[in-house]
């Protein structure tokens, strides 16, 4: 078994010396220099520690480090150098660094078509890293303590709760993936932020305002008439997420009905093709690409972005159209999804169609009952939503 011991390199009139990491195993002495300088004052010669605290707590975790690696080794019951330890502790520590780790998540989510989970990965370490001002953060350094500070990071900047615990779950189970993994142990950084999702602000409007803007004249302005009836066509599409609609593809159109995959969920949905949605889709010219609506016109690496400015340019508009109507919130895409259930609840809709309708699947229970439910109720209430407009 390879043995550790903690040294501080230091010459004779420097300022600062620097500590060191000397691992010795089967006689061979090899050493792993540190970013820690110190002053000679800073470090007791005799017990072989270092005299601040901060710095002291620093060693402490590295040193750590090497011994869980060195464990490894040792319980593996295969024979290797000094070298190798070495090698394996370097090795360790790139998997065990905040970003390098993310990537690697990232990486496995794109491969796996889950695009928008990526993103939000990819967002909420953006954040994350700014919060530490580009420092490197590895994995077993995560205290309650960061978290707590990255919290009020996060208010400082206005950031609503449930904005706080979107970021904060990300990275939760990022931290707990490394955990299953063997590479860190748990020690619940995350036990004292805000991991809940509150009541949300009104996203939705009543059939009285959607009937406002379907009747609203928009000549003369294509981008609002445009925006407006993606809208529509969402609302239509029992509140379809416009992800899910960009993604549409004419084979998905077949005999009346569209049926697709979510995208969030990979829950399968059969929405029946109204009269409704084909004057909508009508209004445009037939699109070139694979895909059924005029969001995404071409069959290429650059759909994801595409969908994204679509969706920016799409939402500007919406807020324009509110504001005409003295809409009391933000009008996006997303208010269709919400107002086509409550419309729904109005309409006396049980909650058991609604959640099959929208394709919801986070209630066990639900998902259950729900496996025998005849389409055709789902259509019949919709068929009622769209005519209340």
């Amino acid at each position: 078994m390879a043995t550790v011991k903690i040294k501080f390199a230091y010459k004779e009139g420097h300022a600062f010396g620097r500590i060191y990491y000397q691992i010795i195993h089967a006689r061979k002495v090899r050493r792993i220099f540190t970013g820690i300088y110190l002053k000679p004052s800073e470090w007791s010669v005799r017990r072989s520690v270092v005299l601040v605290h901060e710095i002291n707590a620093r060693v402490r975790q590295e040193s750590a480090r090497i011994h869980r690696v060195i464990k490894s080794l040792d319980e593996a019951g295969v024979p290797y150098t000094a070298d190798e330890a070495v090698a394996q502790y370097n090795m360790y520590v790139d998997k065990i660094e905040l970003a390098k780790f993310m990537d690697s998540l990232i990486f496995r989510l794109k491969a796996s078509g889950r695009i928008r989970t990526a993103e939000t990965y990819r967002s909420a370490f953006a954040s994350f890293h700014g919060f530490r001002q580009g420092h490197p953060t590895m994995l077993d350094a995560m205290t309650a303590d960061m978290m707590e500070d990255y919290q009020i990071y996060l208010k400082m900047r206005g950031l609503t709760l449930n904005s706080v615990s979107f970021y904060m779950r990300i990275l939760r189970a990022a931290y707990n993936q490394a955990v299953s993994a063997g590479l860190i142990d748990q020690r619940m950084p995350f036990r004292s932020v805000y991991t809940g999702i509150g009541k949300t602000v009104k996203r939705a409007v009543p059939i009285a305002v959607m009937r406002k803007i379907k009747r609203l004249d928009l000549s003369g302005l294509p981008a609002l008439d445009y925006a407006r009836d993606m809208f529509l066509m969402s609302f239509y599409l029992r509140g379809m997420s416009f992800v899910d609609m960009a993604y549409l593809r004419k084979s998905d159109l077949a005999g009346g009905y569209v049926s697709y995959r979510r995208r969030k969920t990979g829950q399968s949905l059969i929405i029946k093709w109204t009269r409704e949605m084909k004057t909508i889709a009508g209004k445009y010219p037939v699109n070139v690409s694979d895909y059924l609506l005029p969001i995404l016109r071409g069959n290429g690496v650059c759909e994801r972005s595409t969908y994204r400015n679509a969706a920016y340019r799409i939402n500007k508009s919406l807020k324009k159209i509110g504001i005409m109507l003295g809409i009391d919130i933000p009008l996006t895409m997303y208010v269709a999804r919400h107002s086509w259930a409550s419309a729904a609840k109005a309409k006396g809709v049980p909650l058991s169609i609604i959640s099959q309708g929208m394709g919801h699947d986070s209630e066990a229970t639900t998902r259950i009952y729900l496996a025998s439910l005849d389409t055709s109720l789902i259509d019949k209430a919709n068929a009622a939503i769209i005519s209340s407009i």
